[in-house]
């Protein structure tokens, strides 16, 4: 009976303490805080990471959301800002690492996912820059409309427009000059 009851309903219940509300949420939602958080980093096991910490974070954060706009929306933008946080954590500790391994983070950081296509597609992402640019397409291609986006990353719709138009621009420009 729990399919009938929408995300934000559950989420609702989770907030004022309704177990058994939070676990049904939790298996709805974790495919798509993991799926975003791997699109964003391209690391499977961080994106693990992060998911986990979401999650885990996430009976405390409910208590603060006012339940306006789709729940979707919301968790999004906590993905982004804990894979935010991860690159900055990691940056800090890469830095600290520098002369203690940087043959070993140089392989881990060229590490490749299987097939051609998914790997080139992968390292493109990693590349793009700004950030900003590869969080927005990121978000655009996991379906949500401009409008959700703008939302997520507190920005103007058509500056979401421009992002997107910016990034497709910058791969092409990196497939063809691989080419």
């Amino acid at each position: 009976m729990r399919m009938a009851v929408s995300d934000e309903e559950l989420a609702q219940a989770a907030a004022g303490g309704d177990r058994a509300a939070f676990a049904a949420l939790l298996e709805r939602v974790y495919d798509r805080v993991f799926g975003l958080a791997f699109r964003l980093t391209g690391r499977r096991a961080e994106a693990e990471d992060i998911a986990q910490e979401v999650c885990a974070t996430l009976p405390l954060k409910l208590r603060g959301w006012r339940g306006e706009g789709r729940l979707t929306t919301w968790l999004y933008r906590i993905v982004v800002n804990a894979v935010r946080d991860a690159h900055r954590r990691r940056v800090t500790r890469d830095k600290a690492a520098l002369g203690w391994g940087d043959a070993e983070l140089a392989r881990r950081a060229e590490a490749a996912e299987t097939g051609e296509r998914l790997a080139w597609l992968h390292l493109a992402m990693d590349r793009l820059t700004p950030p900003e640019l590869r969080e927005t397409l990121v978000l655009v291609l996991d379906g949500l409309s401009h409008a959700e986006v703008a939302e997520v990353q507190g920005l103007s719709e058509g500056t979401v427009s421009w992002r997107v138009s910016q990034a497709k621009r910058k791969l092409r420009a990196m497939m063809e000059a691989e080419a």
